[in-house]
């Protein structure tokens, strides 16, 4: 199984206060024991991050970093980065879908990236990846 995870995804797995805490962990844990692969984006890794080091005590911040430093290292996660090209794409989505002002400029990249690498299943809750002309599939169905 081929997974994207997105900000909300991360912020979820390492906050034990977000509501959905326990579901997405299930989640990621069915994903690791059956060898799945998780991606994500530095678009995604940057809001994460940001997000994280202002709503937690310092040393959880820091401990989730490490977690996903160590998912990247053996090979469970990969980062893909948002390259001009993507940047270019992603400018292009955001004109076609005038109609969605509410979808970030990060969820357009995490949008690009999917279709550039074939993934249809996304860990969020974020509705707005069901509306943006691709098949995706939604994890966990909340």
């Amino acid at each position: 199984m081929r997974l994207f995870i997105d900000t909300w995804g991360w912020i979820t797995l390492f906050n034990k206060r977000e509501p959905f805490h326990d579901t997405v962990k299930s989640s990621y844990e069915d994903l690791r024991s059956q060898k799945g692969i998780l991606y994500t984006s530095d678009y995604v890794l940057d809001e994460t991050f940001t997000l994280l080091f202002r709503r937690v005590p310092y040393a959880q911040a820091k401990e989730a970093l490490e977690k996903v430093d160590d998912a990247i290292r053996s090979g469970h996660l990969i980062v893909t980065w948002i390259t001009p090209e993507r940047f270019e794409k992603c400018k292009t989505l955001r004109l076609q879908l005038q109609d969605k002002p509410n979808i970030s400029f990060t969820d357009l990249s995490s949008v690009v990236v999917m279709k550039d690498l074939g993934l249809t299943l996304i860990l969020t809750k974020d509705q707005h990846f069901l509306h943006v002309g691709l098949d995706l599939q939604i994890v966990p169905a909340l």
